[in-house]
């Protein structure tokens, strides 16, 4: 396990960083202040010394160590659960990395649990630090400033996402055979996205309606109301991004079969004009095989002018054959 957050702040300001948990929890017990812990990967015995310490509920304490693959919020008694699932845009590979960050909440304590490094929780400390005024508003004024950092990190993964979107839209009309593969596995992500984040809205929505604090703080109302109006719009956008990718899926489809329809045209004038060729040059090829049979009895074979109507008769038939297939656009 990793601490990476241990620290007691009194009236908003850090008196203390204790440097193991059980220095933390005797801190706690003589201090009147808010307690930070993070922990990032914990064990199971650690987890429970923590929720041994704070009263955390089993059920909650279960959440943390087993994950769940949506933000979502629990309440019990003082306590308030927020699962928050933080991402990232992976430039080398085009890809949404999510992250799992379980936060407990409690009249005089925040608890952090993270399966990943990302977001550092201790920059957002050292942020509410410099606004000790924040800080004096309790726990969920930490809280608030845990959920700015979050959303404000989607923003980049949005951004990454537009500009995926902008090259498949360019790649659509150039005929590249892996276009479809990549819209749809980017339709899969921006899913993965929604599914992840889409419930944050709701979240930070019903810590209004379950906690006292939002309403008679403005402070922390107002801070709350500002990441809720962005969790709106990230979601809308993620919403805008699914439609138009799903309109791409089915372009792609559009232009594969017209493409395919294109392809089957041309090899249709070519059979044609192979075929009329072919009936051109049997014609003659006819005549000369009834004639070449050198049958005794054959009154042609003695006619002085049966070679050249011969002749005659096989162009008569080519070119017969080839004004019917040009006036039929055959040739």
């Amino acid at each position: 396990m990793a601490l990476t957050g241990n620290k007691i702040f009194v009236d908003g300001v850090r008196v203390l960083s204790p440097g193991s948990l059980d220095e933390a929890f005797q801190a706690r017990r003589r201090l009147s202040g808010i307690s930070w812990i993070g922990l990032h990967k914990p064990d199971p015995a650690e987890l429970e010394a923590v929720a041994k310490e704070f009263g955390l509920p089993a059920l909650f304490v279960d959440a943390a160590r087993l994950g769940h693959p949506r933000a979502r919020l629990g309440h019990f008694e003082s306590t308030l659960l927020a699962v928050l699932r933080p991402a990232r845009y992976a430039e080398d590979g085009n890809r949404i990395r999510f992250g799992e960050l379980h936060v407990f909440l409690g009249p005089d304590f925040i608890i952090t649990v993270q399966q990943d490094e990302f977001p550092n929780l201790d920059q957002v400390f050292q942020t509410l630090e410099a606004n000790p005024h924040l800080l004096r508003q309790g726990p969920l004024a930490a809280f608030t400033g845990i959920l700015d950092r979050v959303t404000t990190d989607y923003e980049p993964v949005l951004a990454g996402l537009q500009q995926d979107i902008d090259q498949i839209e360019e790649q659509l009309f150039l005929g590249q055979t892996d276009v479809s593969r990549r819209t749809y596995e980017l339709h899969r992500e921006v899913l993965a996205f929604l599914h992840a984040t889409g419930p944050l809205e709701e979240t930070v929505a019903a810590i209004h309606d379950q906690l006292d604090g939002p309403e008679s703080n403005p402070v922390v109302r107002h801070r709350l109301r500002h990441v809720q109006d962005l969790a709106v719009r990230q979601k809308r956008q993620a919403q805008a991004f699914r439609s138009l990718l799903q309109n791409a899926l089915s372009l792609s489809a559009t232009l594969a079969a017209e493409r395919m329809t294109a392809t089957s045209v041309r090899q249709n004038e070519q059979v044609k004009r192979i075929s009329a060729w072919a009936a051109i040059l049997f014609a003659p090829s006819l005549v000369g095989t009834v004639y070449g049979m050198n049958f005794r009895f054959m009154p042609e074979l003695r006619w002085f002018w049966g070679y050249p109507l011969a002749l005659l008769l096989m162009l008569a038939m080519s070119v017969g054959l080839y004004v019917a297939f040009k006036r039929n656009r055959w040739l």
